[in-house]
């Protein structure tokens, strides 16, 4: 099977409710890069962020737009300002928090696309408000390999 390459404007691709508040718009699936990648971009709340995890057989990278995050990679903890990239080889233990004020923005991807990271967010969002939280979030990460989590997010470690 050819892939066949496509362009999408702002605003283009499927949307989602993101876990952390805000949407999750896919812009490149498994389906349409043939396994190449997935990409996403995510507007999520202030104070929001994942707990930490590890993605076992992907490469991540995040590309920061607006708002002031902190990231950890592995032991390592920095702030990410507009214009910040961070790559986050596979097996290193990860986790970021949206530290400023009101919603921030990112744009983000796994190497290789990954069905089960697709799957986690387009699963989570389906949920109830009265289901979502940390449990859910991590029975879905295991569900779907998306990703193993290992422990609580910044706002509750950092």
């Amino acid at each position: 099977m050819k892939i066949q390459g496509f362009s999408w404007g702002p605003g283009d691709g499927r949307s989602v409710d993101n876990p952390g508040g805000g949407v999750l718009t896919f812009k490149a699936t498994d389906e349409q890069t043939g396994g190449a990648l997935t990409a996403i971009e995510t507007i999520v709340d202030a104070g929001f962020g994942p707990p930490l995890h590890v993605h076992a057989n992907l490469d991540e990278f995040i590309y920061f737009i607006e708002g002031r995050f902190q990231v950890r990679l592995a032991e390592q903890l920095t702030e990410a300002a507009p214009g910040t990239f961070v790559f986050i080889p596979q097996g290193t233990a990860h986790t970021w928090q949206n530290i400023g004020d009101g919603p921030g923005r990112f744009f983000a991807g796994t190497i290789p696309a990954s069905p089960g990271f697709e799957q986690f967010f387009s699963r989570y969002a389906q949920l109830a408000p009265d289901e979502k939280g940390a449990a859910a979030f991590s029975r879905l990460a295991a569900d779907t390999a998306a990703m193993e989590v290992l422990g609580p997010p910044l706002a509750a470690s950092d």
